[in-house]
């Protein structure tokens, strides 16, 4: 019998987890062949050839390797494949390897092999060959540019890395289609307008050949694609946005880094001052874009406006000194930089103009004093909608005061604004036939606010009803239900749950379901305290949302469940949020608050749990919910909605655990043996997580103070 050492385990350890580093690496090539193939031949060639280290401009046998006009003319014509696997600097070989490995390893997986390479390749040879002649042709005439570009060459293989970029756009559902392929001619036609180089001209060259026969080349692999191409508001408000912030970085390279550009020199004569008040104003002018605001959009119209009169006048001055022979009375003196800016802003002018309707959002003084104008948010709304609809366990939820309220056809949904997110709690409340209708309505009022719309902890029905619309939905808890109907404290696995009985017997212990705020002021004050004394345990503030308090547990329709000893102290409070059926019917009750004194027997809350399920089962309530414990599940998300997310909610929840122990509590549930249903969050696409986690933080804790933040993330590191 042998014994092996630790130091021998952790080097077994440390091999095993190369093996599978290993394994992992040869299961990645073995999907993307060709994307290997190519990056391998990469590395070689800038071996064999002193690429790696030596600019390859500055060898004789440039010629030789990279192709372009004069190379094809020299008949290279295997510099077509020589110059597709070479980079023409050393320091631009990590970024054309990893490129090219991210965005044709990508096609790869998702069209296949054979497809990628045939599109790649071909497009790549078509691109180059096409870029050759038109330079040829246009070195004929007087053009500067076209005369230097006829002698130049170049390297690389991104033109065929655009058209793969542009078939696999043809395999995604809106709206990361349309922007893939907004990215990809943003790209090409800054590249051309400011840079000029041949490899501009063929990336433009390529999508102008593979962006309209994408769907075509994907073959099986591509997305039904819609009728017409429609963008909705947030498209439109994104791709403006994005426009401004590329002129204003623009502004800040053409200051730094001039180049010879088709239309010459674009050094700008901005001094640094001027061009960071242009990127300020611009950089505002796209927030409220991305938000919808109305003046935003105005100020940038008058822009677009002025720049595209001032192109049109600088355009036609040109024109008549070419053809009246008096261009030496044209000033040219700044034209490379803002003639292309002028078509940027040009066509961010007709992008606005399309779509004014995406842009409808009232400055924030309108909106406060249309606020002080109109209704309060009626909470009795809600109130009404649930006795007449009924809703999901936490529906009661939308009866409390922080809620904004959206009023639909026949029902209401509850939500709360936070970091410009809108957060709806739960189900809307509405007829299920009518749910559809109602994520509709509320989509279309985040979006005329500028705000990103989400729903927090819905049911699967929710949950599909939203994907039909095309949303997107993510587990983020489980609801924790007992069925009441066949419920006995019986047998083995319930014996923790009647030694807390037995104890609460011997204590003197009663349970009293009451109405919390038809109670005397000296228990209600003894409850208060109990909610102290747990709020102050916690180094946080009290958290909110999903979770209530005290205040909550005063309303009318709440009980609360009462641990009373004879001397009539109070050892522990839960209360229960009633779940209404259709027509007023209370078909089961939702635990809310679950506190404890520090000093009382620990089985308490079993007791007052269990002593709460058969007060319910003996007054015909069919089920009791223990509520979703947030950030808390006991499996992942079966469908992997968005694995980034599944993380950064883990962590989140990590994060929080030693403070409100809701993992801790979600296993706590498990003693009362309860089936679970999974609880969802519904948002539009993978671009709104970032501001939708913001958005629920802030949501449950609005209190917490910055200072308060960095104390909880401190001391969780160490």
């Amino acid at each position: 019998m042998s014994v092996t050492t630790a130091p021998e385990a952790s080097g077994s350890a440390r091999r095993e987890a190369w093996a599978q580093r290993g394994r992992g690496v040869v299961g990645l090539v073995r999907r993307v062949p060709f994307t290997a193939t190519v990056v391998l031949a990469m590395v070689v060639l800038g071996i064999v050839t002193g690429a790696f280290w030596s600019p390859l401009a500055d060898g004789a046998n440039a010629i030789d390797l990279a192709y372009g006009p004069p190379a094809l003319l020299t008949g290279h014509v295997w510099t077509l494949v020589t110059g597709a696997l070479l980079a023409g600097h050393p320091a631009l070989y990590v970024l054309t390897l990893g490129l090219f490995a991210l965005a044709v390893g990508w096609t790869e997986v998702r069209c296949g092999t054979r497809r990628t390479a045939l599109v790649t390749v071909a497009f790549q040879f078509a691109a180059v060959l096409l870029t050759v002649a038109l330079v040829l042709a246009l070195a004929t005439t007087p053009w500067v540019w076209a005369g230097g570009l006829a002698g130049s060459l170049d390297t690389g293989f991104s033109a065929g890395m655009f058209a793969a970029l542009a078939m696999v756009s043809a395999t995604l559902h809106a709206p990361w289609r349309l922007r893939l392929r907004l990215v990809l001619v943003g790209v090409a036609l800054v590249g051309l307008l400011f840079l000029g180089g041949l490899a501009d001209v063929e990336h433009c060259l390529a999508l102008v050949l593979a962006l309209p026969l994408a769907s075509r080349l994907a073959g099986p692999t591509a997305a039904p694609a819609p009728a017409t191409m429609h963008a909705g508001r947030r498209e439109w408000r994104l791709v403006a946005a994005v426009g401004l912030v590329v002129i204003a970085a623009i502004r800040v390279v053409t200051l730094v880094v001039p180049v010879i550009g088709p239309l010459g020199d674009t050094a700008s004569d901005s001094s640094v001052v001027e061009t960071v008040i242009s990127v300020v104003i611009s950089l505002l002018l796209a927030e409220g874009l991305r938000r919808g605001r109305r003046p935003a959009w105005a100020v940038s119209l008058v822009l677009g406006a002025f720049y595209a009169l001032l192109g049109l006048v600088v355009i036609a001055a040109v024109v008549w000194g070419h053809v009246t022979g008096q261009m030496d009375q044209v000033e040219l003196a700044g034209l490379a930089v803002f003639v292309p800016n002028a078509v940027l802003w040009t066509a961010l002018l007709v992008w606005l103009l399309v779509g004014r309707s995406a842009f409808a959002v009232p400055s924030r003084r309108t909106l406060r004093r249309r606020g002080a104008r109109g209704p309060a948010a009626d909470p009795k709304a809600a109130r009404l909608a649930l006795h007449v609809h009924g809703g999901s366990t936490i529906s009661w939820m939308t009866t409390w005061p922080e809620n904004r309220y959206l009023a639909t056809a026949d029902g209401i949904v509850a939500y709360r604004v936070h970091a410009g997110v809108a957060v709806a709690l739960g189900d809307p409340v509405v007829e299920p036939a009518r749910l559809g209708d109602a994520l509709t309505d509320f989509r279309a009022l985040a979006e005329r606010s500028g705000w990103v719309p989400c729903l927090f902890s819905t049911t699967p029905a929710l949950a599909d009803a939203a994907r039909a619309q095309g949303w997107r939905a993510l587990q983020v808890a489980e609801d924790t239900l007992i069925d009441l109907d066949s419920l006995e404290f019986k047998g083995k696995a319930w014996q923790a749950v009647r030694s807390a009985f037995n104890r609460a017997d011997k204590s003197g212990i009663e349970h009293h379901m009451v109405h919390l705020g038809e109670e005397p002021r000296a228990l209600v004050a003894q409850v208060r305290a109990i909610s102290e004394e747990w709020v102050g345990d916690k180094g946080l503030p009290e958290m909110g949302f999903t979770l209530g308090g005290v205040e909550e547990a005063l309303d009318s329709e709440v009980r609360t469940g009462l641990a009373i000893d004879a001397e009539g102290t109070v050892h522990g409070v839960t209360s229960w949020l009633p779940v209404y059926g259709p027509d007023r019917e209370i078909v089961g009750w939702t635990l809310d608050v679950m506190r404890r004194k520090n000093e009382g027997f620990r089985a308490v809350v079993e007791y007052l749990i269990a002593s709460a399920c058969l007060t319910f089962q003996a007054e015909g309530a069919r089920v009791v919910s223990l509520s979703g414990a947030p950030l808390a599940r006991s499996d992942r998300d079966p469908e992997g909605a968005e694995p980034v997310l599944d993380r950064v909610l883990d962590q989140l929840g990590a994060l929080l655990e030693p403070y409100y122990g809701f993992r801790s509590l979600h296993q706590f549930k498990a003693k009362f043996r309860p089936r679970h249903e999974p609880m969802y969050l519904v948002y539009r696409d993978e671009g709104d997580l970032p501001r939708v986690g913001i958005g629920i933080g802030r949501a449950y804790l609005p209190d917490a103070g910055v200072r308060e933040l960095v104390a909880l993330t401190r001391s969780e590191a160490t």
